[in-house]
């Protein structure tokens, strides 16, 4: 384990000259243009329908073999009404829908990759070897007080989170969204030892990647699988293309501590032979076990996420990755999420069908 250090004082990362991309577009003919603009106005003609329609038709839809989204493998999952009204309306639960089909959620991630790449390129341009801090907190240390030791000569490496950090667990959740019966360990379990060839990277995370091991910088997977699927795991990596990963060295799993689900004590361990100069995850759990203790509210642990030391963190060495399906983001009562001091009732409310708009 790592020794409390002094507290870390992280400079805002210079930005480095990165040209913008250049992207070729072919030419269109009239044609094509005329037909994309004759899907637009179809769709709109076909969402403005749809609003026209009762509510309790538009809910009346039969979507077969889907009543509820799964949950997550922490067991946090939306409210049956909602799941209900999902599954009515799409047969994908909406936040599936979100990470898994939309552009945003691929945007998000590209821009999570992109904003790591340039951390990386400007940490190999501006920091002088041995003056480098690890970026796991210490052992010992506080979310509002975190400490950080020394790297010394160790090489630099960065350490992601697998699922939904790296890796799309499209099968998956796919099957889960037609079942729509919940997580499943067992199921899990086959999924892992199974599910090699129907994943995909998250978007950016090659083109990130790629890039770090170019520059020399070590890249190391921290994941909850579990260590006796090592090999499948293994193989899912290299088929998205984010390989070469070797459990012992470069993979660590679920086990390999001889601990739980934590992942302090496998991040510690990593450290002892690396300097981890960047963590990626898509639950603050891929960061530090203290965000994970079962007495902080979630209102305590939103503002854990904020205080000035971990804030200074967050794209400056620590980046987070969207993930509405499932983990410990999903909790909160009505009180955590909306303040008492931010109510707001609609003074000109009338009683009737809601319906959506398209902005």
């Amino acid at each position: 384990m790592l020794r409390a250090g002094t507290i870390l004082s992280l400079p805002a990362v210079l930005s480095g000259c990165i040209a913008a991309a250049v992207i070729p577009i072919a030419a269109s003919s009239s044609a094509i243009v005329k037909s994309r603009m004759d899907d637009k106005r179809a769709a709109r003609r076909a969402v403005r329908t749809a609003e026209a329609a009762p509510a309790e038709v538009r809910l009346a839809q039969p979507v077969p073999g889907v009543t509820s989204p799964a949950s997550s493998p922490d067991g946090s999952q939306p409210s049956p009404a909602a799941a209900a009204a999902v599954a009515q309306r799409s047969g994908v639960p909406e936040t599936m829908q979100y990470l898994y089909g939309s552009g945003e959620a691929a945007a998000s991630s590209v821009q999570a990759y992109r904003a790591l790449q340039r951390y990386l390129n400007d940490w190999k341009a501006y920091v002088k070897p041995g003056q480098a801090r690890q970026v796991v907190i210490s052992d010992s240390a506080s979310l509002d007080a975190p400490q950080f030791e020394p790297c010394g000569p160790k090489p630099p490496a960065v350490v992601l989170d697998i699922d939904e950090t790296a890796l799309l667990n499209l099968g998956y959740e796919g099957d889960a969204a037609r079942r729509g019966d919940g997580y499943d360990e067992g199921r899990w379990r086959r999924w892992e030892e199974s599910g090699t060839r129907n994943v995909a990277a998250v978007p950016g995370a090659k083109m990130a990647l790629d890039a770090a091991r170019a520059a020399g910088i070590a890249v190391i997977f921290n994941s909850n699988r579990t260590r006796e699927t090592a090999a499948q795991t293994e193989a899912a990596l290299t088929y998205a293309g984010l390989g070469p990963a070797k459990h012992g060295s470069t993979l660590w799993l679920k086990g390999d501590d001889g601990g739980g689900s934590g992942k302090d004590d496998r991040r510690w361990a990593i450290a002892s032979g690396y300097c981890v100069i960047a963590l990626v995850g898509d639950q603050l759990g891929d960061f530090s076990d203290l965000f994970n203790d079962p007495k902080l509210s979630p209102a305590t642990r939103r503002a854990l996420a904020n205080v000035p030391a971990i804030a200074n963190l967050w794209g400056n060495g620590w980046f987070v990755l969207p993930n509405p399906v499932y983990g410990t983001a999903l909790k909160g009562g009505f009180d955590d999420v909306f303040p008492a001091d931010t109510r707001w009732s609609d003074p000109g409310t009338v009683a009737g069908p809601v319906t959506t708009s398209v902005k």
